[in-house]
């Protein structure tokens, strides 16, 4: 099936520059990546059972990657990229305006999730894509069992 496009050569009723970068970012995946997925395998191993890509809140239009909802720990595996990772991001060259836009007000709205769940009474962790699996699954079984055992 072929793309009609505008005279600007982008993909009709898209933003995107090309039919073909539009196909690269429908490939990006927003949930079951390498990392998280290790990390999911790793923590399950251990015993622990969770919510993937769930609300922890139900009135917070959010999800996290892991969600423990009976010790009130949320998890996320943040890309390097799309959440400006310091040691790892680099701003693209072509549309950087647009997308170093896009990468700030990801990092603001992760701030927003991290207060809201903190008000909330969850505690909230964040990873790295880039940091090893099995030290993020030790940690959030640690976490995760220690809140088990206080009373909320």
């Amino acid at each position: 099936m072929e793309e009609s496009a505008t005279w600007e050569g982008r993909p009709e009723g898209s933003w995107a520059s090309s039919a073909g970068r539009r196909r690269n970012m429908q490939a990006i995946r927003s949930r079951d990546t390498k990392p998280e997925f290790l990390i999911r395998r790793l923590v399950h191993a251990r015993g622990l059972r969770y919510r993937v890509s769930a609300r922890p809140e139900p009135g917070l239009r959010r999800t996290a990657d892991l969600v423990f909802r009976p010790a009130k720990v949320a998890v996320f595996v943040d890309g390097c990229y799309w959440h400006g990772c310091p040691e790892h991001y680099q701003a693209p060259k072509v549309n950087s305006g647009y997308w170093s836009e896009k990468i700030v007000r990801n990092v603001a709205r992760d701030r927003d999730t991290d207060q809201r769940l903190r008000d909330a009474g969850w505690l909230v962790l964040r990873f790295w894509e880039h940091e090893p699996s099995e030290e993020c699954a030790d940690r959030i079984a640690a976490t995760v069992i220690a809140r088990r055992g206080v009373k909320q």
